[in-house]
């Protein structure tokens, strides 16, 4: 009878442990894409004024960082009216994705990287800032292949 017990106990243990291993990495994508809480901050207006400069890629030594960088500073108006789901507007108080590259967040952040990449490629593509957001809050950034990133980008 006891060792009934036991494997009825290992088997409910088991069933608990594969139940939290399948919906833990649901869990995480549906908060990646902003759908359990609301979206981080972004302004939903182009900017009136100047926007601040990025970060010059050649303060970093990894060449996807620069990359980023570099393609991010391209597209200074379509990031300012972008969220980052990175939520670095409750932690560093940011109010778009172009402040992750207005300062060296962005280079620390995997989430930022792609969402810039995402939005630079989004841009080549004819869509505007409200249609590339609507791509990042439905999780699209999240296949961004950053293989393609990892040479040079040709200067512009």
């Amino acid at each position: 009878m006891r060792a009934k017990n036991m494997v009825f106990c290992g088997s409910v243990l088991c069933v608990a442990w594969l139940s939290l291993a399948i919906a833990t990495p649901r869990a995480i994508s549906h908060f990646a894409q902003g759908t359990d809480e609301p979206v981080p901050a972004f302004h939903s207006e182009p900017p009136q004024g100047p926007l601040p400069g990025t970060v010059s890629p050649t303060e970093f030594s990894d060449v996807v960082v620069q990359n980023a960088y570099i393609l991010a500073a391209r597209v200074k108006r379509i990031l300012y009216q972008q969220p980052c789901y990175c939520h670095c507007d409750r932690s560093q108080g940011h109010k778009s994705l172009l402040d992750c590259f207005a300062s060296k967040h962005g280079a620390a952040c995997g989430v930022c990287m792609r969402e810039a990449i995402y939005s630079y490629e989004q841009s080549h593509h004819g869509k505007n800032a409200a249609q590339i957001r609507a791509g990042i809050e439905r999780g699209e950034w999240q296949q961004v292949d950053m293989t393609k990133y990892q040479t040079p980008v040709a200067a512009k």
